[in-house]
């Protein structure tokens, strides 16, 4: 076998960044460099020129997705220093035509992304045909959160056309080496790369496991198993940003400081003191479940308190969220128990028994519904729909990786501003 290639996407918006991750991905193994789409964007075929020009010994693709004119648009890229250049396999073959005369004219191979294309393995043919060079079994990143796999879309092509077959889509070194063992030519690696605090060492891992990949390690866990180790790793406000600034709870805050707590909502409709709903929930509550109480945001008088929380503890619930007030914190806080709540007070309410359990409700500026997915950290508390809550989970995880790399870039002796070029993507009047 030969030895598989190792595509390193740089998928940035600003082109001294890009070239900077670059050097460091080529020291850790990288074969060849991609101009990504939103950095092409960003910069036009200046992105392929400085590429072309600062890594004259590397092959630089062109993922400029072509959808028309393709000659023109290959042309373009090969003019400014690319070798690969790459269309949407679901353009029209005309516009395939196209991009392949002028590809052989330039000398330059022409990449075709599957990316959406809904018979894959009949237009990977068709594109063999027409003189297509490479195929790339993409999943896109908005399809990766909702659980979309590359892999599996490169399995439904092995063996059924004679051109290389690039992968790409989330790719980390132990899905890179599984792409290996599936028959990938050509392994595409982004954020896992990109996004590191190091980008030279995670270079060199996928490196490492593409060029001696063993049996596969088939780990099977279940989506809320899934769920809940991302909600683990990510902060609530990675998960605020993934959102699009949305979810936060306002006013609510962690009585014992550094605790954490992630699980679906048993919701709970009470009125100011009264505690007997919030209690009663405890026992319909499930090992892992979080409680959300709608208590009025009452501030004077508190609905829970030490006995409820050790019952909680008691049942394995994952945590409580009361818009209202708690009382015997010092107690809470001793056993370490996530409760969030508006304020502390010692006054006690009375069990009347008004309310209603696992029914919509508005807690602390936003609407809860039983089963929706309730994150808490210091930082506060989000919600999360029960619809979207692996994809947001995942987008959450995209989030904090970013950052890791900016935040290697501020220790280098950068600034937030002039890492994310603030100055030149201020909104123009």
């Amino acid at each position: 076998m030969t030895r598989p290639i190792l595509q390193v996407a740089l998928d940035l918006l600003e082109l001294p960044r890009a070239v900077q991750i670059g050097s460091e991905a080529v020291r850790g193994g990288a074969d060849w460099i991609e101009a990504g789409t939103p950095l092409i964007k960003s910069e036009g075929m200046e992105a392929v020129r400085v590429l072309a020009s600062r890594f004259p010994d590397r092959p630089i693709v062109a993922d400029m997705k072509i959808a028309d004119t393709g000659a023109l648009e290959v042309e373009m890229a090969a003019k400014a220093g690319a070798s690969v250049v790459c269309v949407l396999a679901d353009a029209d073959d005309t516009v395939i035509a196209e991009a392949v005369r002028t590809a052989t004219r330039f000398g330059v191979r022409l990449m075709a992304d599957l990316i959406n294309v809904p018979r894959p393995v009949e237009r990977g043919q068709e594109l063999e045909s027409l003189g297509v060079h490479i195929l790339n079994a993409h999943v896109g990143i908005d399809q990766q959160m909702i659980g979309r796999s590359s892999l599996e879309l490169l399995a439904t092509l092995k063996g059924t056309v004679g051109i290389p077959i690039a992968v790409a889509g989330g790719l980390n070194p132990v899905t890179a080496a599984q792409a290996v063992e599936n028959g990938a030519d050509i392994i595409i690696v982004g954020g896992s790369i990109t996004h590191s605090a190091d980008v030279e060492a995670s270079a060199r891992s996928v490196r490492e496991a593409i060029d001696r990949p063993g049996p596969p390690v088939v780990v099977t866990r279940s989506r809320e198993e899934q769920i809940r180790t991302i909600l683990a790793e990510v902060s609530t406000p990675n998960i605020s940003d993934a959102m699009h600034r949305q979810g936060a709870m306002s006013g609510i805050w962690s009585i014992c400081g550094d605790v954490k707590m992630a699980g679906p909502a048993v919701t709970v409709q009470s009125f100011a003191g009264d505690w007997a709903k919030p209690v009663e929930a405890i026992d319909v509550a499930g090992k892992g479940d979080v409680l959300v109480v709608n208590n009025e945001g009452s501030t004077s008088i508190a609905p829970w308190g030490e006995l409820a929380t050790l019952s909680c503890i008691q049942r394995g619930i994952s945590g409580v969220v009361i818009d209202g007030s708690v009382r015997d914190v010092d107690d809470i806080r001793r056993m370490k128990f996530p409760v969030f709540a508006r304020a502390v007070v010692p006054n006690a309410g009375d069990p009347k028994g008004f309310g209603e359990i696992n029914t919509g409700i508005r807690c602390a500026g936003q609407e809860v519904r039983p089963g929706d997915w309730i994150v808490g950290d210091e930082s506060g508390v989000v919600v999360i729909p029960k619809e979207r809550v692996y994809e947001v989970a995942r987008r959450a995880l995209e989030v904090r990786k970013n950052e890791e790399r900016i935040r290697e870039e501020i220790r280098r002796g950068s600034t937030l501003s002039k890492v994310a070029d603030l100055v030149r993507w201020e909104m123009k009047k």
